[in-house]
């Protein structure tokens, strides 16, 4: 007995039956309802979207023997043969196959006749796209005055390579790509039709790599059902067949990268080599991940309702990766997607796209690998509740409670010892930038105010003042409240103007030595040598 693919058996049969495109369902009922139906129409999309299948229902619901309408009877002579391909007057063409401007002609030549059975004789041409230019220019004036029993059903993946005259002469329709949603909606339901077990994960891993097409998953999902040989599809066997991995080591590449420990990062990206993955794909669920994370730290709550990381994972990375740093590693892993195809060695590859993301991050060691987060890191906190309690509250709450006792070596709080203090803070990043773009001022008990130089107060993110406050408190081992403001009046002898002023004047003493330096002045006498001051630089600047 010969088996059916997938594709073809569950190949819808009347507009109920499909997966999506409401708008272009919409729109054909409505005109078949109202009995205004044009004479050419033009379906564009990706492949597996439907457009030669709601070509072919758009034919039975015409030629339909118990009268034009939406809803084609299906049991009727005509539907019958039009769903075995076998009707007469539904002449399809394949214009990857017929590009001459013969055929085209030969095809033309029986317009002129009357339809043997149905009321239309419908020329359904796919992929009219790779007709040649003199095969459109025969079919012109045919497809914009047409005798009245001939309809045009045309399908094409590459509008834009289509004349605009053609375009002109036809409704254009859009098929979309499918959600994920729907695909595994429809693979759930003919799963079950054909009394096959499935693991939800798994359906979701063949609706995703379809990318859109019900027609791809449907394939996939015979190759699977093949690959696992039995009755049930698994998602241990979809990730084998796929080259995926599992989610938790997605997430577990995700909490190395927050914890900045690259020695582990790329110890673990040795150890996938023994499932041999997709690097493309991998890279592709750490770029997923990782946008999933950055919404919900925007959003305190997951974006998708059918994420498959729980909850308390995703509370877990959102508070153990900052938003700067989430951003960053974000555009790396697009830029190396962009780039791996390019290699050989996909592996290395992937292994460096995850060294840039942490050589990248703000504040890494430039001498060696970044190290790793200190273990003494603030308790994880919701972005949402956070976010309600205020910036200032939300850190000195976190923290105060295991914030550790004040060392012997702190040094007091005080403006004079505060460039020295910021050094021992750890902080990196804009987190440092906004500490060194500030003054100590006054302390009145608990409450410690920082003057922030009004040129650096876009950098007064609540992200950045939480770490600054953490940070302080774990400093000085006390319940301190931190609070920034911009500073009035005289501006503040802040860490980051001291550092450029002493910059300043080194580059003037610098350039002062130049002008006075014997082999200087020899070359400007002798040869007429100028300086660019430009480019004078002191011969020990710091970074």
């Amino acid at each position: 007995m010969s088996y059916t693919a997938l594709a073809r058996k569950w190949r819808p049969k009347n507009f109920q039956e499909m997966s999506g495109q409401e708008h272009v369902l919409r729109a054909l009922a409505n005109a078949l309802t109202a009995g205004r139906v044009h004479h050419a129409f033009l379906f564009t999309g990706t492949r597996g979207v439907g457009k030669t299948t709601i070509a072919r229902i758009f034919a039975k619901c015409l030629n339909c023997e118990r009268g034009q309408s939406a809803t084609p009877c299906g049991v009727c002579p005509t539907c019958v043969d039009i769903d075995a391909g076998r009707f007469v007057d539904l002449i399809e063409v394949d214009a990857a196959s017929r590009t001459k401007v013969e055929d085209t002609r030969d095809l033309l030549d029986n317009v002129q006749y009357m339809p043997t059975r149905g009321r239309y004789k419908i020329y359904l041409i796919d992929e009219v796209h790779m007709l040649s230019a003199h095969s459109f220019n025969a079919l012109l004036k045919t497809l914009e005055e047409p005798p009245p029993h001939v309809k045009f059903l045309l399908a094409t993946t590459d509008p834009q390579r289509l004349p605009v005259t053609v375009l002109s002469r036809c409704l254009q329709f859009n098929l979309k790509r499918l959600p994920v949603s729907v695909i595994g909606a429809r693979l759930t339901y003919i799963l079950g039709e054909e009394g096959i077990t499935a693991d939800p994960a798994a359906v979701r891993l063949i609706a995703t790599a379809a990318d859109g097409s019900l027609r791809d998953a449907l394939s996939l999902l015979d190759q699977l059902l093949a690959f696992g040989g039995a009755r049930e599809v698994r998602e241990t066997e979809a990730r084998a067949m796929l080259g995926t991995v599992d989610r938790q080591q997605v997430v577990q590449l995700v909490r190395l990268l927050g914890a900045g420990d690259m020695a582990g990062l790329l110890a673990y990206a040795k150890e996938l080599e023994q499932w041999l993955p997709d690097y493309v794909a991998l890279l592709d669920e750490l770029n997923s991940l990782l946008a999933r994370v950055a919404l919900f730290q925007a959003a305190g709550q997951a974006y998708d309702d059918e994420d498959e990381v729980p909850a308390q994972v995703m509370t877990e990375l959102a508070a153990a990766l900052p938003p700067e740093e989430l951003q960053l590693f974000y555009q790396v892993g697009l830029t190396g997607r962009r780039d791996l195809p390019l290699i050989t060695d996909q592996r290395s590859g992937f292994a460096m796209t995850l060294v840039r993301m942490l050589a990248f991050r703000p504040g890494a060691e430039r001498s060696g690998a970044p190290a790793t987060r200190a273990a003494s890191a603030a308790a994880p906190v919701p972005a949402a509740s956070r976010a309600a309690a205020g910036p200032a509250a939300a850190a000195t709450d976190t923290n105060a409670s295991t914030a550790p006792a004040r060392s012997a070596a702190a040094l007091p709080l005080t403006a004079g010892n505060w460039p020295a203090i910021i050094e021992q803070l750890g902080l990196t990043g804009v987190a440092r930038q906004l500490a060194a773009h500030c003054a100590l001022g006054e302390r009145q008990g608990m409450n410690v105010r920082l003057l922030l130089d009004p040129r650096s107060q876009s950098i007064r993110t609540s992200a950045n003042q939480e770490k600054l406050a953490a940070a302080l408190v774990r400093y000085s081992g006390e319940p301190l409240r931190v609070q920034i403001e911009l500073a009035e009046g005289n501006q503040p002898v802040t860490p980051a103007r001291e550092r450029d002023r002493q910059a300043d004047e080194r580059m003037a003493s610098a350039r002062a030595a130049l002008e006075v330096d014997p082999n200087i002045q020899a070359l400007r006498t002798q040869m007429g040598a100028t300086i660019f001051a430009d480019s004078v630089r002191p011969n020990h600047e710091e970074n």
